[in-house]
């Protein structure tokens, strides 16, 4: 409601469930799929490709990239398997409610991002003006709000009440499914009333949630210590008041070796992205384990050799999670095999110390920006969810349904249009999705696997790049989570291929594609958000990274996150205390109630 630049019933979400009486992690896919007549040839035909099934994106501005909108089934479906019970939709929509119909005061950054959407609102849909605020001195009675300006959506709170009354069939059929599926027909969209009802019909899915066990980077020494379990400083020396001979030491180091200890962090599935998260730490470690890097501390946090491991590990992640992320199923996704000992072992071995290795190939077993709204929350039971929704590119496709008050996402822009790739665009298919949700447990403790955090970071493909730089904040540089959220960030390009129509006419001796095919471009760069030691800065472009330095509104790129981690007091030990941290760059908060 009050953030449709990034997020809303008009789009998908996942979410993770941390369940302290089993502690358990359980994880939800509320994604939707693409129609059943949205065939690669319909699609290539309808976007004017040639015929031959390569090359080519479905535009994000484009109808084709609707898919069957997953949020709303999601909420219900939420509730419903992880909800207590004691609150109705109607008690969870009502705030949102209220605030459509009474209105509510527009903030900066959500301003900001609506100003520059206003053209693309009014051009998306007949209807555009739903998504602007009434002012009749404004060109056709309608504009976007400015900062501090009250807003209504009277029609998106009547959304949500048929919600609340109807549950999840009062959005796939019915007005709103009516009213939707004729917005993309009339714009030349493939939606179908019965994809909306399909969905209604299968429902979220229940999925496994994938793991990597984080056993290097110190985390099993600061764990003992109580350092990012029991809310220690972040220090790594030696414990006050320990004495004891050289055997003794011995000892205790033998039985430290026996002991297996160290994080668990968990991510959503494929179709999800998360898997780039735990390849990247998984590289990171056995990098480690093999002597490639040292073993990083806290005064090693953010300096040119602790984010070049970072950034060539991310690079490898993505990679691979460019070539094999899709719907699982519809394609076979090799996710076991992506994150095993071995693989990582043998992609960590393409990594360098002396220098950026550039565009790494997909092992063997485009895209930069979207906004996201993410959130936290955990109760005094213990439990705790790791919880996103997005409408991908900011409001998506600015296409509005009518009398709806939302807009629809663009999540098929991220299909492949090439027939021969595993993400490639097929009927009643998820395409490769960004938004990851996460959480981290500990093992080895003789706890049964304790919560340690919920967390998240909103922003895209920079989403995995701020799961590892965050987590590895508490971790390496022993942050408190305020702490870990508030440090500056690195964000990469990935190197992710993006295609453009290559010019009739062209005079490059280097090419050898023919005039009209798709020339491949990759983005390359390493973007340094202000704040980063100029030291570091330079240390990373003498290791040959294309580095940029962002500040102002465009430190946007960097994500914005929140945490919330669960701790036991060090003496009390019956005594928990939950920590948070909510991103400077948003308008977000950690708050307690």
């Amino acid at each position: 409601m009050t953030e449709p630049c990034s997020t809303g019933i008009g789009g998908d979400m996942f979410c993770l469930f941390y369940d302290a009486a089993t502690k358990k992690v359980s994880a939800l896919n509320g994604s939707g799929r693409a129609g059943a007549k949205c065939t690669l040839k319909t699609i290539r035909a309808s976007l004017g490709l040639p015929p031959d099934g390569t090359g080519g994106k479905i535009p994000k501005n484009s109808v084709h990239a609707v898919t069957v909108p997953g949020a709303a089934a999601g909420w219900c479906d939420a509730v419903e398997r992880f909800g207590s019970g004691k609150l109705s939709m109607e008690r969870i929509l009502r705030p949102a409610i209220e605030l459509g119909e009474k209105g509510f005061p527009v903030s900066e950054i959500t301003a900001h991002f609506w100003k520059n959407s206003e053209a693309k609102i009014r051009n998306a849909s007949p209807n555009g003006a739903e998504m602007l605020k009434v002012d009749p001195t404004a060109p056709d009675g309608a504009r976007a709000p400015r900062a501090g300006e009250i807003m209504k959506n009277p029609t998106l709170a009547q959304t949500f009440r048929t919600l609340a009354a109807e549950g999840k069939s009062g959005f796939y059929t019915g007005r709103i499914a009516e009213a939707l599926v004729g917005v993309v027909r009339d714009l030349g969209g493939h939606l179908e009333l019965g994809d909306l009802e399909h969905h209604l019909e299968t429902g979220s899915e229940s999925v496994d949630p994938i793991s990597l066990k984080l056993r290097g980077l110190g985390v099993a020494e600061r764990l003992r210590e109580g350092i990012i379990r029991d809310g220690g400083d972040g220090g790594g020396g030696e414990k006050e008041g320990e004495e004891g001979g050289e055997g003794e030491e011995e000892k205790e180091k033998e039985k430290e070796e026996k002991e297996d200890i160290g994080l668990e962090v968990w991510e959503h599935p494929p179709n999800g992205q998360g898997i780039v998260a735990l390849m990247a730490l998984g590289i990171i470690q056995e990098l480690e384990r093999a002597g490639r890097i040292p073993r990083f501390g806290a005064a090693d946090f953010n300096t040119a050799p602790y984010l070049h491991a970072i950034i060539e590990a991310l690079r490898l992640a993505f990679a691979d999670a460019a070539w094999f992320v899709t719907d699982p199923d519809v394609s076979a996704v090799p996710t076991a095999e992506l994150i095993s000992e071995a693989y990582l072992a043998e992609r960590a071995k393409l990594f360098s110390a002396d220098r950026a290795c550039g565009v790494p190939a997909h092992g063997s077993p485009a895209l930069r920006s979207a906004d996201t709204v993410y959130f936290a929350v955990s109760d005094p039971a213990g439990n705790a969810v790791s919880f996103i929704n997005s409408n991908y590119g900011g409001f998506g496709t600015c296409i509005v349904p009518p009398g709806c008050g939302f807009t629809l996402q663009n999540r098929a822009a991220n299909f492949s249009l090439d027939r021969g790739h595993p993400n490639v665009l097929a009927p009643r298919k998820r395409p490769y999705h960004t938004i990851i949700p996460a959480a981290a447990t500990t093992f080895g403790l003789g706890d049964g696997g304790s919560l340690h955090s919920v967390f998240g970071v909103m922003g895209g493909f920079m989403q995995p790049q701020g799961h590892v730089q965050v987590l590895l904040g508490q971790v390496v540089g022993g942050l408190s989570p305020q702490q870990a959220l508030d440090a500056p960030r690195v964000c990469i390009g990935a190197g992710l291929p993006t295609r453009k129509r290559k010019r009739a006419g062209s005079q490059d001796p280097d090419s050898q594609q023919q005039e009209g095919a798709d020339e491949v471009t990759r983005d390359l760069t390493v973007y340094c958000e202000e704040g980063l030691p100029a030291e570091t800065v330079e240390g990373l472009r003498r290791l040959g990274h294309d580095t940029k330095v962002l500040s102002g509104a465009l430190r946007s790129k960097f994500g914005r996150g929140q945490i919330i981690r669960w701790s036991v007091d060090p003496v009390e030990k019956d005594i928990g205390v939950w920590s948070a941290g909510s991103d400077m760059r948003g308008d977000g908060a950690a708050y307690p109630l």
